[in-house]
């Protein structure tokens, strides 16, 4: 029902008649002051409106204003912490070396993406990211953050000054995330035992870090966890600061004797505990080097010389055949064995460098002197099974069980036919290919004692394992005597260090030219020693590829003159550390070759 109000104050204009005043002046006035409350409230509601709307406009202010603060105090970090549901993990466990020092770690790092519907301006933008990472190709970037493609990554990995320089750049296209990544605070000192890892699974949130070589790749499952098992740390044999000493000799040896490639391993001989491995040239596992295409494998610095190079070993093996001989019951350190050269076949047996010794040396000295002609005599009698026998129990003609996807696979390269001629071939030191990894281990079962040992990465990784007897006690006891006159007496006389009995045995080459043939001047060049010969407890393995030493303008190329001085290096630069001074401590040569300028070399 709507109310009508009267136009006029009835009351006031009947008071202004009889008053004898005019009525149309109250009528005007009462309009006026109707018009004016009418006003009054029209500004009252404009004026509140205002109000609303201002204090509205303060508070988005508010809450810009105050995000841009905490993004201006937080930098690149704020954009990384969208709230997800992402499953990915990035979680990895640590690894230790023996003592519990720190070989490879997480840490958080910035990565960018490109958003393109977001992207204001592509030219720019990717100018001035070319500026920020020099290998972007600013031209190919503008095409790429013009197109519709939605996502593309720029870097998985930024420093964090990149990541604020990126974000100073203002685009919001340009996004910052984070990324776990793997870190080896040793560098390239043990590339080759470590390996390195990658990203797998992986989305802008997150990406899992998973093995891609080395220990990281063998022990990946469990380095990583599952859904029902929390990742597991792992704890190596790996001692990082022996490791550090016999990477530092070996890098200023094969400098020195202008070699192509090196490798080294020191063992535990009675644990198979892989103190230190070595294989150069290596690299850093932090930045790991992509795979040369059509490159020859040993020429890829991931290649494991120590693991994974199939090389004939030379006159090492002849150790072997001294052991079998002596466990036959043929002979003993003293035993005249007949060192004159003879034919096999239409094949020359002889002496290297065509050397002539005596009609007859004793056993000791057919190591001695390293008589390819002894021990071809040798094998003559006790034959193909016996030796086989041997090899086989010493893990020579199968892959180790090292823990590196390298070394499992590694097959020693045996006869096809293992005919008489390679029994006298193999007795000396040509006609089977192994590993300097192989060479370490069978020489530690031989001189620990007999008792044959696996190698392993592994801090305790062979406890429990049950001993197997390879050879005697008292056959393990002549060999180690017979090395150390090698030492004292013969060819390895650049590895004698004072008080630690270094025994052992030296090896030459000449490396198979592919053809059926061998090269005339490329060696393997090896030195396989145990010390103190007295208690044995390491043995350390040097070999050198195609090493060359000139002294008075004629190269030497022998492990005599490479392989065992470096040898004699490590030692003295590690024989502290390892606390392995003998007890039957004796005076012997220094060496050609002293640790500081093998050091020296390096640098």
């Amino acid at each position: 029902m709507m109310i009508r109000r009267p136009l006029r104050p009835i009351a006031r204009v009947i008071a202004a008649r009889q008053m004898g005043e005019n009525p149309d002046i109250e009528e005007a006035r009462a309009r006026m002051a109707r018009a004016r409350n009418a006003r009054a409230k029209q500004q009252n509601r404009i004026r509140a409106r205002i109000a609303l709307l201002g204090l509205a406009l303060i508070a988005a202010f508010a809450i810009i204003g105050g995000r841009m603060v905490l993004i201006s105090l937080g930098g690149y970090e704020l954009q990384a912490q969208a709230a997800t549901n992402e499953k990915i993990s990035s979680e990895r466990a640590e690894i230790f070396d023996r003592n519990g020092r720190l070989l490879a770690t997480n840490v958080t790092v910035p990565s960018i993406y490109a958003r393109t519907s977001e992207i204001l301006d592509p030219v720019g933008s990717a100018t001035k990211l070319a500026t920020i990472f020099p290998d972007l190709d600013a031209v190919k970037w503008a095409k790429k953050l013009s197109q519709e493609r939605k996502f593309y990554w720029i870097k998985r990995r930024v420093s964090p000054e990149q990541a604020q320089a990126v974000f100073n750049i203002g685009d919001p296209g340009l996004m910052l995330g984070k990324r776990q990544v793997r870190v080896y605070p040793m560098g390239p000192f043990a590339a080759h035992v470590l390996g390195f890892a990658g990203f797998g699974h992986e989305d802008i949130h997150a990406a899992q870090v998973v093995g891609r070589d080395g220990v990281e790749l063998w022990f990946d499952r469990a380095l990583r966890g599952s859904k029902d098992k929390a990742p597991v740390p792992l704890q190596l044999s790996i001692d990082s600061t022996i490791q550090y000493g016999v990477r530092t000799v070996l890098a200023g040896g094969m400098k020195m004797m202008n070699a192509k490639g090196a490798s080294a391993i020191l063992l535990d001989a009675t644990s198979g505990e892989v103190l230190s491995l070595v294989s150069l040239p290596d690299f850093d596992p932090n930045t790991p080097p992509a795979t040369k295409e059509g490159a020859a494998q040993e020429d890829n610095p991931i290649f494991n010389r120590a693991s994974q190079g199939l090389y004939e070993l030379g006159s090492t093996y002849k150790l072997f055949t001294a052991a079998t001989a002596i466990e036959a019951g043929i002979a003993t350190p003293d035993t005249l064995i007949d060192t004159k050269p003879f034919r096999w076949g239409s094949f020359p047996i002889g002496e290297m460098h065509g050397r002539s010794y005596a009609p007859y040396l004793s056993l000791t000295n057919v190591l001695v002197k390293s008589s390819n002609v002894g021990s071809a005599n040798l094998a003559k009698e006790f034959g193909t099974d016996a030796q086989k026998t041997l090899f086989a129990e010493l893990g020579l003609l199968h892959p180790t069980s090292l823990e590196l996807g390298s070394a499992k696979i590694t097959h020693p390269i045996k006869p096809r036919r293992w005919s008489d001629t390679s029994t006298i071939t193999i007795s000396y030191g040509h006609g089977l290919s192994a590993t300097p990894l192989h060479l370490a281990a069978a020489y530690a079962s031989l001189l620990n004692g007999g008792v044959k040992i696996d190698p392993t990465l592994v801090k305790g990784g062979n406890a429990g394992k049950q001993s197997i007897r390879v050879v005697s006690e008292k056959t393990s006891n002549s060999l180690r005597y017979m090395l150390r006159k090698v030492v004292t007496d013969g060819s390895g006389h650049g590895a004698d260090v004072p008080g630690y009995e270094v025994a052992g045995k030296t090896g030459t080459a000449n490396k198979p030219d592919g053809r059926g043939g061998y090269h005339k001047n490329k060696v393997m060049a090896n030195f396989a020693a145990v010390f103190p010969a007295s208690d044995p407890k390491y043995v350390l393995v040097v070999a050198l590829d195609e090493p060359e030493y000139m002294v008075g303008g004629e190269p030497k190329r022998s492990a005599s003159w490479t392989a065992a001085p470096i040898a004699g290096g490590i030692i003295r630069r590690i024989g502290p550390l390892l606390g392995a001074v003998s007890d039957n401590v004796e005076h012997a040569a220094a060496g050609q070759f002293g640790v500081q300028d093998l050091t020296l070399a390096a640098q």
